[in-house]
C-alpha cells in the first residue's frame, strides 16, 4: 500500500508479517535490542527487513540500519529513508539524496484515536475541519487517525533536515479526498479511500518549505501516509 503514495524514484517495501526469521539482523542491530521485549524486537526486525528490500530496489547491498537521537534511522551515505511499523503493517522507503531531500511515511490501524489523544495532537481548527470522531465499526473514515498518521510523516520528514523537535500542534493540516466517497474506508480488497493533505508548519526552518504536502490511503484496516520534499523544492517541484 505504501508504494501507492510514493513516486517511482523512491524504493519501498512492506510486510504484514509480525516476525522475521532468526538471523535477519546484523550483530550491531541485535545489540541495540538485546534487552528489548518481544514486541519491540519484532517491530525493529521486521522494519529493517523491509529496509533491506528497499535497499535492493536501489541496487544497494544490505547494510545495518542503526539509529540516532529520537530513533532517527541512520542510512548509508547519499541515501535518505524512513521506517514505520504498527500492528499488521511494517514498511520502509528509501531514495537517493540527489532525488529526494527528505521523506516520511507512517502506518496506523484504522481506528479512532484513544480517548484524550485527539485533543493532545490536534489544533482547534483541525478538529473543526475533521468533525467529531466516527464510531468504531461504523465503516466510516477515522479522520483523527489519518491526521495523527500524517503528522507522524510530517515529523519524520522535518526532523532529519532540521534536527529540531516538532510538536503535534506545530503543524496545521488540511485534507482532500480524491477517491469517490462511495468507495468506503473499511472495505477489504481493492476498494479504498485516499487523498492528499497539506501541512502548514507553524514552526519554520529555511531548509524546508513552510507547507509540506503528502498523500494518505486507507485500505484493509490500515492508514498509511507519506510526505516527500525534493532538493529543488524552492523551484516548486514536489512531485
Amino acid at each position: 500500500m505504501i508504494e501507492l503514495l510514493l513516486p517511482a524514484d523512491v524504493s519501498s517495501a512492506a510486510t504484514r508479517a509480525e516476525t522475521v526469521p532468526d538471523g535477519t539482523l546484523f550483530p550491531e542491530e541485535e545489540a541495540l535490542i538485546a534487552r528489548s521485549v518481544d514486541k519491540r524486537r519484532n517491530d525493529f526486525a521486521t522494519a529493517r527487513a523491509c529496509a533491506r528490500r528497499a535497499m535492493a530496489g536501489l541496487g544497494l547491498p544490505p547494510v545495518a540500519v542503526l539509529h540516532g537521537h529520537r530513533g532517527k534511522p541512520l542510512w548509508p551515505e547519499g541515501i535518505v529513508g524512513t521506517l514505520t511499523h504498527c500492528a499488521g503493517y511494517r514498511a520502509a522507503a528509501l531514495a537517493r539524496a540527489t532525488d529526494v531531500l527528505s521523506l516520511g511515511i507512517d502506518a496506523e490501524p484504522h481506528a479512532p484515536l484513544p480517548t484524550g489523544v485527539r485533543e493532545l495532537v490536534t489544533l482547534p481548527a483541525e478538529r473543526e475541519r475533521i468533525g467529531p470522531p466516527a464510531p468504531e465499526g461504523a465503516g466510516e473514515i477515522h479522520w483523527d487517525r489519518i491526521l495523527f498518521s500524517a503528522k507522524e510523516s510530517v515529523f519524520k520528514t522535518w526532523y532529519p533536515v532540521t534536527g529540531v523537535e516538532l510538536d503535534f500542534v506545530e503543524a496545521d493540516l488540511t485534507f482532500h479526498r480524491t477517491d469517490g466517497p462511495e468507495s468506503g474506508a473499511g472495505s477489504q480488497g481493492p476498494a479504498a479511500a485516499e487523498g492528499t493533505f497539506a501541512a502548514r508548519l507553524l514552526l519554520t526552518d529555511p531548509a524546508l518549505p513552510t507547507t509540506l504536502h503528502g498523500r494518505w490511503r486507507v485500505e484493509d484496516d490500515i492508514v498509511a501516509t507519506a510526505v516527500l520534499v525534493r532538493p529543488d523544492w524552492r523551484e516548486g517541484s514536489q512531485s
